[in-house]
This record gives structure tokens, C-alpha cells and sequence, in this order.
């Protein structure tokens, strides 16, 4: 038994060691605490440098330690690799700023928590970048100044996915300023994060003048159409160097011929940028390089092309010979950090010079009563679940209990492993992912009850139970995978982040249900550690006829339906939150020995009719004191002021300014959610289609549409507005819709195959009566989970709460009224017509009869 189990037991203890692994330490080291901690060679000496930094950073001279340490160590040329030997750098990594650059970003890395949290949980830090309005010119149409800032956005966006921040919130404020809020990400130590943003990036292919330098030319004799220009590099031996060229100063070649750029290293650990070519650049880059030959030819000498980015010489390579080619490189002093921001900027050139106007903190945006009341509300739906699943089925309960526990930490391990930020969408994505766990022991539980109910031994029930759920198992979490896998190919922000931890968690709650849960309840049963497997929920079966009462059910869900729709056609744009049209920023002083807490203030506000308000507490990374930041609804603004003076007098409340804010969820997150929803509904309507046949698709596509419709109406009729985290309920609410209905149409089919007497009505009433106990209990502990979030839970986390517990029921609804009668009408009531689509003919059996018989 043993021996059977031990490649199942050591791979499920790797994978746990493993996770557990990955997320330690769990929160962020100081810096100053962790690097005195790993410097693990010459630590009196280091010691002194440190508190030499620390005193730098405490008087101001230097943003944070470290940068003091930084600049002190370069200054006194200071190898900072010789205090940490135990982390070795390539050889080829010459130059002591270069060494030290990559050695204290290895360091700060390493201080931070593997698992960081979201702008909405945490908070971060924030820029506001400005339109330079002198580099814009005066002839400037108001549309055309609002597209150009609209393509900035999108630009900044795709640059701060290309550094790997995860979730950031990018928005317009006012008509000039794009504010950017980046979770996990600390500008006093990296302030190259707000340069690489807000770049312009115009990329030239120069020529250098083929024989005058500035070493054989006085520079007040430079050649007209040239200027003077200074290549900084590094020698073999890590020597800085500078050379003078001749530069022409208009582009043979701009980077408008550039299609792709990405970061690569070479067989010496040196970094480069190797950029491809569209097919006019390459017809353009052959002619730039095959007049550089002719030049060659012409004097003997060896040309130069100049690489030049936002009017820096980067590099200026040799040209031989004509280069027709679809790809050229940029070499230079590379770190890994340089070649990957300069790879991604020019990968999104920004036409719109832009101007860092404020740089700031920013507290989560949201307060910090309804992360606490979330926090306990989530761990008294936890504890709600495991009393449930052990009252329930006793030691199976336990072993469920075990199994998603071991779930959950491997989904967190692979998101720290991925550098990943858990926001709220990401919540919403791990509470599916403990739905799906339990659900699919619970389909496991319910197959051993009813093999026990047949008679079989404790150990055939397990074998015989588990080996018909596996596709069952495997159908419900591949269509959420098809989901999920489209959410991260289409969505953006929180649609991607929603995606990628279903997409973990779909593997995950595969691997735990067909391993970790059938390794140890095999281990317990033939150890015979357990000799029964008590379960509270009776072995009979109900025998209700669902399809019977099909079409009136049928007609008033979608009844609802319509209504829901319509309230949501009436109300327009009123059911959105600031998320998703903006709305009104008042920037308030007030006295620091009155501050408010943003729970009291977010009920005065709201007390007063003001509709949703967000107050933020955001202090200035210049030293400036804290300003208090309300976010109201459009036209609301005016009134945050008198509401607070009144309820908090002695507060001083006084207004700084007032702005507008544009949405943080913009046209093209709400295009891409609506697309990756659109393209995932076909994606299951092919693979249950292929995977079943038609009918079964169709019924499933329908009831999705249905679950999403009916949560939004709902959600409307009960005058709730959509805020950003309601894109990640609305998805969970699908993905739980589709995992049900799988479920359904997988006993439908198993039916069709065992019985070859019934019609098809008796067979679907059949299916449903079997997994009705399986889907009240599965709907009851995710109930559980989503009311104690509900009751408990305040602000945007009683609004996803609300969104959960409606869309569980409608979900348990649709797969029996909405899926499966649709399956039936599809083929007229008639199983000859499943069964020419599909290849689901009863399964007959030789048996031998007794002599009583014969």
C-alpha cells in the first residue's frame, strides 16, 4: 500500500515544500535590516557604511538608504559584491557601478515579501505626470490633445506591464495629467521607474561622419549637418571610457521601421537589445548600411551608424559590409534592468513629452475598516466551510479539509513565484478556486456513497466512486481553464489578474482532487485506519420531476431577466461607480492631531446623499504634510467640503484644490473583458460540443449568458453600482455557472450510456435527482463562504459578496432549469437524436445466469 502511494506521496510533498518555499518571507524586510543581516564578509566595515547611509538618508541628502549607499559606494569606488561573496556576479560584469547597480537591486528584491498586495488592499506609490505644454505647441486641437493623452495611457500601461507590475492604476486627471499609482514598487529606491514611464523614446539610425573626428578636428570646426556627440562605455577590464564622434544630425532611419524590440544576453553575460525590423525598415536599413559600405570602399575606412535614443548616443556600431537583414542590435553597458526598460520603451514609443509634476504615497483605495471587516469575514467563512465539511462527512470532511488547504497554498506559491500582487479580483479568482476544490470532493464523496449504497467494500467504493468523477473533474476545470486561459489573452488589468489565479487554481484543484485527496484517503482505508465512511446525507435518492415544471420556470427566469436589463437600459450610466466613469477629486488640508479615520469619513459622506466616495490619505515624498484626497461621483465635489466641516469642525478641514478624474477601468479594460468573455462562451460552446455534442453546448452557453444577465440585473434592481472588482465577480459568477453545469451534463451523458430504457426525459430527471445532493451541498458551502463576506464585510467587499450569493443560486438554477431543458428542446425530447450525434449507446454486459433461471 505503501509502495503504491510513495511516487504520489513524494510528488504532492515536493510541490507543498516547494510552495511553502515560495512564499517565504511573507512580508517586507526593511532594507537597512536585511542587507547589515546578509552581509556576510567584512561586517564591521559594511556596518559603518550603512549607518554612514542611514545618517545621509535621515538629513535629507538622499531619498532612502538605498540610494545613499549607492551613491557613497560609487563616489569612493567601493565594491559592494566583496561584503556579499556568497552572491557571485558573471565575470564578464565589470565596473564597480555597474557591479554594485545589479548587486543592491538582487538586494532589494530579495528584502521584499514574495507575496505583495494590490493598490486596493496595501496602497503604493504614486506619480502625476503632466503634458509639457511648450513641446506641445499652441496649434493643438482640444480632440486631438484628448486622443494624444488617451494614447499616452495606453502607452504608460504597456510599459509598466512590460516592467512587471502587476495591476496598476493609470487614469486621466483634468485635461493635462495622467495619474499612475504602481502597487509594490518603491520610487524612492527605483526613481529610474518614473523615467522609464514617461520616456518619449524616439529611436534614430545616424550616420557618423566617415573621416573627421573630434580627435583630428577642432569641435568649432565641426562639418555642417554634424554635431558633436559622447559614446560612454566600458572597457574589458571595467574601465569607464568616452568617445567623441561626429554625429549627423538628422536620421538616416527612424525607429518607426522597428516592430519589435527585446532584451537578450550574449555568451559573455553581457545584455544587448536586439531589434526586428518591418519589412520597410529592413528595404530601409539595407540602403542606410549599404551607403555606409560604399562610403568604406570610397575611403578606406571602417563607417559607423550611429544607434541614438531621445537625442543619447547609445551605441555606434561598425557597418563592413550592406546589412540586409530583418534584425539589427544595440550593444552597450547594459544591466539586466537597463536593456529590458530600454527594450520596452522603444517597443511603445510616446510621442507626448510629459513632465513629473508630484510624487507621492497613496493608501489603499480601499479603507482600511473594509479590509479588516473582509479579513475577518473571510476567515469566518473558512472556518464555516471546514465545520461544515466535517459535520457533514466526518473523516472525509477532514481529508476535503487537508486537500484544500494544500489547493490553497500552491495557488499562493505560484503567484509569489510569479511575482504577482493579490488584489481583490485575485481574491475573487482564490474563492472560486476553494469553490471548485470543494466541490470536486464533494463530487468525489458523493460516488463513494452511492458504490456503498450498492453494497461494494469501503475500498471498491473508492476505487469504483473515483474513477467515475475523474471526467467529470477533468470536463469542469478544462472549460474553466478554457476561461481563464482567454481572460489572460484578451483582458487587461483586473481581467488578466482574475484569469492567471483561476488558471493556477484550475490546475491545482485538478491535481489535489485526483491526487492528494485519492493518495490519502487510499492510504487511510487500506491501512484500515478507517473502516466506515460516515456520511450525514442520506444514501437514497430523490425522485422529483424538474423537467415537469421546465417551462414556467424557464419563462419567469428570463422574465427577470428582462427586467434586469431593462432597469440597467433606464439607469445608464448611474449604475457605474467612479471606476468606471470617473468622477470628482477634492484635495483637502486638514489639522494632523484631528486626522480622521477613512471608515468615519466614508460614512459621513455617504450619509449625506453623496452616492459612492473614496477618501485617501496620500503623503509627498518631498517631505510635505499628508493631504486628504476625496474621489466622489461627477458634480458631487462641491459639496465634500461643508459635509465635513460639519460633521469633524475640528478637523480644519480646508480645500486645496479640485480636479477631475477620469475612469480606472477604461473603454479598452471594459472591450477586452466583454471580448475575452465572448470568445470563452464560443470556446465552450466547441469543447462541449466536442467533448459531448451539440445539445450539451448550446444548453451550456445559454445558462452562462443567462447567470451573468440575471447577476447584473440583480445586482442593478438592488440599486448596488458596479466598481472595479465587480469585473472579477461577474467573471466568477460565469466561471461557477459553466463548473455546474458541467457537472449536470456529465451525469446526463453517463445516464444515456447505462440506461438503454429510459426516454430521455426520465434520463435527464434521472441525472438531476443524482447530483442534486451534490449541488445543494457544493452551493451551501460556497453560500456560506460568500454570507459571512456579506454580513460581515463591508463597502466593495459586501457588494462582491452580494454578487457571489446571487450568482450561486442562479448558477445552481440555470444548470437544472435553464442547461439542461434547453439540452432536451435541442433534441425534441427524443434520445435517438442524442445518440446519432454522440456516441453515447448504452453499455451492455455479458452476465451469467443462475440455474434457478435457466
Amino acid at each position: 500500500m505503501f509502495k503504491r502511494n510513495l511516487w504520489k506521496l513524494t510528488l504532492s510533498s515536493a510541490i507543498v515544500l516547494w510552495a511553502a518555499f515560495s512564499l517565504y518571507p511573507l512580508s517586507d524586510r526593511e532594507f537597512p535590516t536585511y542587507v547589515q543581516s546578509a552581509a556576510s564578509a567584512r561586517p564591521d566595515e559594511f556596518t559603518a557604511l550603512l549607518a554612514e547611509a542611514t545618517a545621509r538618508h535621515q538629513a535629507g541628502e538622499s531619498p532612502s538608504v538605498f540610494i545613499a549607499l549607492r551613491d557613497l559606494a560609487n563616489a569612493r569606488d567601493i565594491d559592494l559584491t566583496q561584503f556579499f561573496p556568497e552572491k557571485k556576479l558573471e565575470a564578464s560584469v565589470r565596473g564597480v557601478e555597474k557591479r554594485n547597480a545589479i548587486l543592491l537591486d538582487y538586494l532589494l528584491q530579495q528584502s521584499k515579501g514574495k507575496l505583495q498586495l494590490g493598490l486596493d488592499l496595501k496602497g503604493g506609490v504614486a506619480f502625476t505626470l503632466e503634458v509639457d505644454e511648450g513641446a506641445v505647441g499652441a496649434n493643438v486641437s482640444e480632440v486631438e490633445r484628448e486622443e494624444k493623452l488617451s494614447k499616452a495611457i495606453e502607452i504608460i500601461g504597456s510599459r509598466i506591464n512590460g516592467l512587471g507590475v502587476a495591476e496598476p492604476i493609470i487614469r486621466p486627471v483634468g485635461t493635462n495629467r495622467i495619474e499612475v499609482q504602481l502597487p509594490g514598487v518603491n520610487t524612492k529606491d527605483n526613481p529610474e521607474v518614473v523615467d522609464s514611464v514617461k520616456k518619449p523614446a524616439r529611436l534614430d539610425f545616424r550616420l557618423v561622419h566617415p573621416t573627421l573626428s573630434p580627435n583630428n578636428t577642432p569641435e568649432a570646426d565641426a562639418p555642417a549637418g554634424y554635431e558633436l556627440m559622447t559614446l560612454e562605455g566600458e572597457s574589458r577590464t571595467g574601465e569607464s571610457f568616452e568617445q567623441a564622434l561626429f554625429v549627423k544630425r538628422l536620421p538616416e532611419m527612424t525607429g518607426e521601421g522597428v516592430s519589435d524590440a527585446y532584451p537578450v544576453m550574449d555568451e559573455f553575460g553581457r545584455f544587448k537589445i536586439i531589434l526586428r525590423f518591418t519589412d520597410e525598415g529592413s528595404r530601409r536599413f539595407a540602403a542606410v548600411t549599404g551607403q555606409i559600405a560604399e562610403d568604406n570602399r570610397a575611403t578606406g575606412r571602417i563607417g559607423l551608424l550611429a544607434i541614438v535614443l531621445d537625442g543619447k548616443l547609445y551605441s555606434a556600431p561598425s557597418v563592413r559590409e550592406q546589412i540586409n537583414s530583418d534584425s539589427a542590435e544595440i550593444t552597450g553597458s547594459f544591466s539586466q534592468r537597463e536593456a529590458i526598460e530600454l527594450a520596452n520603451v522603444l517597443n511603445n514609443p510616446l510621442d507626448l513629452p510629459l513632465l513629473v509634476q508630484e510624487q507621492y504615497e497613496v493608501g489603499p483605495s480601499l479603507a482600511a475598516d473594509a479590509i479588516a471587516s473582509g479579513v475577518r469575514a473571510a476567515e469566518i467563512g473558512i472556518i464555516g466551510v471546514i465545520l461544515f465539511m466535517v459535520i457533514i462527512y466526518t473523516v472525509g470532511g477532514v481529508v476535503a479539509v487537508v486537500s484544500l488547504a494544500i489547493n490553497l497554498l500552491i495557488v499562493l506559491g505560484v503567484l509569489a513565484s510569479l511575482g504577482a500582487t493579490i488584489s481583490m479580483p485575485g481574491i475573487a479568482g482564490i474563492v472560486l478556486t476553494a469553490g471548485m476544490a470543494v466541490d470536486s470532493n464533494i463530487l468525489i464523496f458523493e460516488r463513494i456513497r452511492e458504490e456503498l449504497a450498492t453494497g461494494k467494500s469501503l475500498r471498491a467504493a473508492l476505487e469504483a466512486g473515483h474513477e467515475k468523477v475523474i471526467s467529470t473533474i477533468l470536463d469542469a476545470n478544462l472549460t474553466t481553464l478554457i476561461t481563464s486561459s482567454l481572460m489572460i489573452a484578451f483582458g487587461t488589468g483586473p481581467v488578466k489578474g482574475f484569469g492567471v489565479t483561476l488558471t493556477i487554481g484550475a490546475f491545482a484543484t485538478m491535481f489535489c482532487a485526483l491526487i492528494v485527496t485519492r493518495t490519502l484517503l487510499s492510504m487511510l482505508i487500506e491501512g484500515e485506519t478507517i473502516k466506515k465512511f460516515p456520511m450525514l446525507v442520506s444514501a437514497k435518492i430523490p425522485t422529483f420531476d424538474y423537467l415537469k415544471f421546465a417551462r414556467p420556470a424557464f419563462g419567469i427566469s428570463w422574465a427577470i431577466v428582462a427586467i434586469g436589463i431593462g432597469t440597467v437600459a433606464y439607469k445608464g450610466d448611474r449604475i457605474y461607480g467612479i471606476d468606471f466613469v470617473g468622477g470628482d477629486e477634492v484635495a483637502l488640508s486638514f489639522d494632523a492631531s484631528q486626522r480622521v479615520d477613512s471608515a468615519d469619513l466614508r460614512t459621513a459622506l455617504e450619509n449625506a446623499g453623496l452616492g459612492e466616495v473614496n477618501p485617501l490619505y496620500q503623503s509627498d515624498l518631498s517631505g510635505g504634510a499628508e493631504v486628504l484626497k476625496v474621489q466622489t461621483v461627477v458634480d458631487a465635489g462641491l459639496r465634500v467640503l461643508p459635509v465635513l466641516q460639519s460633521a469633524f469642525p475640528a478637523s480644519n478641514f480646508e480645500v486645496l484644490g479640485e480636479t477631475t478624474i477620469g475612469p480606472t477601468i477604461g473603454a479598452e479594460i471594459q472591450w477586452n473583458a466583454l471580448m475575452s468573455m465572448a470568445v470563452a462562451i464560443v470556446g465552450i460552446l466547441l469543447y462541449v460540443a466536442f467533448r459531448f455534442e451539440w445539445g450539451f453546448g448550446i444548453g451550456a452557453v445559454v445558462s452562462t449568458i443567462h447567470d451573468i444577465l440575471m447577476t447584473i440585473g440583480i445586482f442593478v434592481l438592488f440599486d448596488r453600482q458596479f466598481t472595479a472588482p465587480m469585473v472579477a465577480a461577474i467573471l466568477l459568477v460565469a466561471g461557477y455557472s459553466i463548473n455546474d453545469t458541467i457537472v449536470v451534463f456529465d451525469r446526463i451523458r453517463e445516464e444515456l450510456k447505462l440506461d438503454p430504457t429510459k426516454r430521455l426525459y426520465e434520463v435527464i430527471n434521472s441525472a438531476i435527482n443524482k447530483v442534486l445532493v451534490r449541488s445543494i451541498l457544493t452551493t451551501a458551502t460556497t453560500f456560506i463562504a460568500s454570507m459571512a463576506l456579506f454580513i460581515f464585510g463591508g463597502g466593495v467587499i459586501n457588494d462582491l459578496a452580494f454578487t457571489f450569493l446571487v450568482g450561486i443560486i442562479v448558477g445552481a438554477f440555470s444548470s437544472i432549469y435553464i442547461a439542461a431543458p434547453i439540452f432536451y428542446w435541442f433534441h425534441k425530447g427524443d434520445r435517438k437524436h442524442v445518440e446519432k450525434n454522440e456516441d453515447v449507446q448504452p453499455t451492455y454486459e455479458w452476465t451469467g445466469s443462475s440455474k434457478a433461471s435457466q
